[in-house]
């Protein structure tokens, strides 16, 4: 069953992002991800089959394995959900998890393993990737010698914006800002290491964290197709553009169509719905050895 929204008559709904829709179940929260697909900063008609179990599935997987970091994951069974949740069991299957009431912190925290996207085109420009100065001689794609970690804003509308590692201390505070560039850079090693026996290399991505009382710990989602940068190792070369196990085939069908990239989004052809698809599947296959 594809989802593009999801209503939870009875359960108040107490936020809706371009994917997830977050619902307050007393004690604890309830995310749930739909099938919607945003590009350009527009959420698009169609739903793309299965997305938002991909990302339910494999952010679940994920919060379990990178137990030594603390994470607001609860559980993602159906059966161990809330009474009141049971009316609703088929629509949430596979597609929604029970987590913790956290206060989410305003950085989104991003590390980079890889020169590509947006911070090729920085070191391009100026030779640095967020500030930060770099080597000469890197080409596209190439391996970065040590991760590193580019903390941006975390925008309620349009783009997210670098900052320095300076304005990320005075926002969050030294020890939480030490604290959360520690473990984004703890996580993604760990991560990108098991995806790489797996036969996938994440360039980068995005972590997330949120306070419990005085408690920090991990929230939203967790190494996914959409939160990262997903490269098939077998095809990866230095100085190109590797393939990625996200929605790369849906920007490069809006980039070449008469759109002005604001709303309304255009509708997707079927080929590039089901091309779609078919990566976020792969990508879960092949991380967890699973099927969705």
């Amino acid at each position: 069953m594809d989802m593009l929204t999801c209503e939870l008559p009875g359960i108040p709904k107490i936020a809706s992002g371009k994917v997830r829709e977050i619902f307050d179940v007393g004690e604890n929260l309830l995310l749930v991800a739909t099938d919607r697909i945003s590009a350009f900063d527009c959420i698009l008609p169609n739903p793309i089959p299965d997305k938002g179990k991909v990302l339910t599935q494999i952010s679940s997987f994920w919060f379990q394995k990178l137990d030594f970091v603390p994470n607001h994951f609860l559980t993602s069974s159906v059966q161990s959900y809330p009474e009141s949740l049971h009316p609703y069991v088929e629509i949430l299957s596979g597609r929604s998890m029970l987590i913790k009431k956290a206060v989410p912190l305003p950085v989104e925290c991003i590390a980079r393993g890889y020169l590509a996207g947006s911070a090729w085109a920085e070191y391009q420009a100026s030779g640095t990737v967020c500030g930060q100065r770099l080597p000469q001689g890197l080409h596209r794609s190439d391996r970065l010698s040590t991760a590193l970690f580019t903390p941006t804003t975390k925008a309620t509308a349009g783009h997210d914006t670098n900052m320095s590692w300076k304005e990320c201390r005075a926002l969050l505070g030294e020890d939480i800002a030490q604290q959360v560039r520690d473990w984004t850079i703890e996580l993604y090693e760990y991560g990108r290491a098991y995806a790489a026996t797996r036969g996938i290399l994440v360039a980068d991505t995005k972590f997330e964290f949120g306070l419990i009382d005085d408690q920090l710990l991990l929230v939203d989602e967790c190494l996914t197709p959409d939160s990262s940068r997903f490269w098939p190792a077998g095809s990866y070369h230095p100085d190109s553009s590797p393939p990625s196990f996200d929605k790369q085939f849906v920007r490069d069908y809006l980039e070449n169509i008469p759109w002005n990239k604001m709303p309304p989004a255009p509708s997707l052809p079927e080929t590039i719905v089901a091309k779609t698809s078919e990566k976020y599947r792969e990508a879960y296959t092949l991380l967890t050895g699973s099927k969705v």
